[in-house]
């Protein structure tokens, strides 16, 4: 397939590899972590298509005008509005509902910029749908990208963080000092908004 070598060319003239193995399950949240720059997501998507994966994201509905918008969806682009943003938790975990493979992949920073904590959107969505969260990363240091192990989300949030927090410790974002630190808001007691 011609997006697939062109995919694969880019990456190797880039100097970045895929490492690791795609899992078998076809419907998953996937982490996209670190997420520190607009690279993030081009690695991202030359990854998936040279692999062949039919990845699916999320953005903003301007995002989805023209001139870009028909690229955007036919990248995996699903347009979300501002004004149904306090459901899109739901909205999601839906989806999965209504497909037999799903690959939705979760900035779970959700910002280029160092914050305090990552948005619990990720988890909730894989705990409403019943599916794994693959912990997907790109690591400039090395310039390879993966998929780490699947996790269940569990009853227990903080043993589940730590185990996000293990795997993503030695993994370097373009901008190392704008990567926020693998933590939900819940770990520490506080009101979470399940849509985020």
């Amino acid at each position: 397939m011609l997006k697939s070598r062109l995919a694969r060319g880019f990456l190797r003239v880039s100097g970045w590899a895929f490492e690791g193995e795609v899992p078998e399950h076809r419907r998953f949240v996937l982490i996209a972590a670190p997420h520190t720059s607009n690279w993030d997501f081009v690695f991202m998507i030359a990854m998936a298509l040279a692999l062949g994966v039919r990845l699916n994201w999320m953005g903003k509905a301007p995002l989805f005008e023209p001139p870009l918008g028909r690229l955007f969806r036919a990248l995996g682009g699903i347009p979300t509005r501002q004004d149904r943003r306090s459901n899109l938790v739901e909205q999601s975990a839906a989806r999965f509902a209504e497909r037999d493979e799903l690959i939705l992949a979760v900035p779970a920073e959700g910002t280029r910029r160092l914050g305090t904590t990552w948005r619990s959107g990720f988890y909730h969505i894989a705990r409403l749908a019943n599916v794994p969260i693959v912990l997907g990363y790109l690591d400039y240091a090395r310039k390879r990208g993966g998929l780490g192990p699947a996790i269940v989300p569990s009853a227990d949030v903080s043993a589940d963080m730590d185990r996000i927090r293990a795997f993503y410790a030695d993994k370097v974002g373009r901008y190392p000092d704008q990567f926020t630190p693998p933590r939900l808001a819940e770990e520490h007691g506080k009101q979470v908004d399940a849509s985020r």
